[in-house]
């Protein structure tokens, strides 16, 4: 076996293909597999992809390209898989040995370099796109750009997108966060707050609250400076060796803290911050560091559950259902701490839809970069959130967040349904925050 075969084999991870016994147990929960019908487009058939490239049975890796591009990652089929098949590894390896040899277009790779290391790095550049996205919103040109109808010929259907963008606050209020919020009463926990690179851009809103909460239940909150992106963009695109230094910029930062929780509000930056011990493990003067960083790594619903949860006051009578982050429950394996704490909300009527664990086919960049086939997902899940009759979706990811806002506009369901972040609506209930416009439906 040649030098180059081997080096092959050990980039697509093909011992781990080896674990795949071609069962078929993940076709049902695989949401690909479910819409297109197609074998190539089902974790096994992947799997079966990888293996046969590592074997010299395919000598062309760019015919792997389409099936894993269409590839959600959602990683449902590592929670039903009964030999534990490490997917995301399998998939993550192959996305990146398809990335060191693509041939990319001089504007294409020049925009991925600007994103993937200018972009999203950068504290300096995502507030500059949060409060450029302010002065949109507030100058008029939104309601210029929507009412002109030019949103309409936008490419990549981002005018669909720019529909559902979260309200955004100025740049005034974005540099107030605070880095040091003390426990109200007694104090339980020392935590560190992960703001993110979109949630702070986009979101910034719900990292306020999520602060405010934390506090509220007895956590003195550090908010650390030099922290960045998580990565998962980065490692998702095949970028790995870019993700590996953002988490090693990461580390450094969070581990000048002595705190019991490093503490997150968004499922797809958890499940990377969670796997940095995977991500470096074979690198040892980082490894053992990556480990405890990982350990400290929380959910923030997970600590407010902790913490004895959140005192809702008694409020008007509502109907909701739960949008599950895939991330939070295939790779944190969050699912009951969400729930617990919309249960103990009086007045909150919890009604799970069918298949809750299925894919909104949000994915990161999925719904941009493959709209069609998120649209479809989309809509299979739209089907049962009406079936629950619910006025309010509560999510735990920003991309499930904007995609189940789009979900309702293309379902017209404006005027009877809301998304909003779990976050959100603990302080709405907890009477930390101004409740959102409320459907007319849930009136009462």
């Amino acid at each position: 076996m040649s030098d180059t075969f081997t080096s092959l084999r050990e980039e697509l991870r093909y011992e781990k293909t080896n674990r795949c016994v071609q069962c078929g147990y993940c076709l049902p929960a695989c949401p690909t597999f479910l819409t297109m019908g197609k074998e190539t487009h089902s974790p096994r058939g992947r799997i079966n992809l990888v293996k046969m490239a590592a074997e010299g049975k395919i000598q062309d890796l760019s015919s792997l390209e389409e099936p894993l591009d269409l590839c959600l990652g959602c990683r449902a089929c590592e929670t039903v898989c009964p030999t534990g098949v490490e997917y995301g590894v399998i998939l993550e390896s192959a996305r990146a040995a398809l990335a060191r040899r693509k041939k990319y277009t001089v504007a294409k790779k020049a925009m991925r370099s600007f994103l993937f290391k200018k972009v999203f790095p950068s504290r300096k550049a995502m507030n500059l796109l949060g409060n450029a996205m302010w002065l949109y919103e507030k100058s008029g040109a939104q309601k210029l750009a929507r009412k002109s109808g030019l949103l309409k010929n936008m490419p990549a259907h981002l005018g669909e997108f720019e529909a559902v963008l979260p309200q955004t606050v100025s740049p005034a209020e974005r540099s107030r966060l605070p880095r040091f919020t003390p426990a109200q009463g007694e104090k339980k926990y020392t935590v560190a707050f992960f703001v993110g690179c979109v949630m702070d851009a986009m979101f910034h809103k719900i990292n306020q609250l999520s602060i405010q909460l934390l506090a509220q239940v007895g956590c003195d909150v550090i908010v650390v400076e030099n922290q960045t992106c998580c990565g998962a963009l980065h490692a998702h695109a095949g970028e790995v060796e870019d993700s590996k230094q953002l988490a090693k910029r990461n580390i450094e930062a969070f581990e000048r803290h002595d705190v019991d929780f490093i503490v997150n509000n968004a499922g797809g930056c958890g499940a990377m911050l969670i796997e940095y011990d995977h991500l470096l493990a074979d690198e040892p003067q980082w490894a053992e560091r990556a480990r405890q960083f990982a350990q400290k790594t929380r959910d923030i619903s997970q600590v407010l559950v902790l913490c004895g949860g959140v005192q809702g006051k008694a409020g008007r009578a509502e109907r909701v259902t739960y949008q599950r982050s895939c991330h939070m429950t295939n790779v944190q394996k969050v699912t009951r701490e969400p729930l617990q704490l919309i249960q103990s909300l009086p007045n909150v009527e919890l009604v799970e839809m069918e298949e809750a664990n299925m894919c909104c086919g949000s994915a990161g960049i999925y719904n941009l970069v493959q709209y069609d086939a998120s649209m479809e997902i989309l809509d299979h899940k739209m089907k049962h959130v009406k079936d629950t009759e619910a006025t309010t979706i509560i999510t735990t990811n920003p991309g499930c967040l904007l995609q189940m806002k789009l979900g309702i506009e293309r379902e017209k369901l404006g005027d009877r349904m809301r998304a909003v972040h779990l976050v959100e609506y603990l302080a709405e209930r907890a009477g930390i925050a101004e409740p959102q416009p409320q459907p007319v439906a849930s009136q009462s």
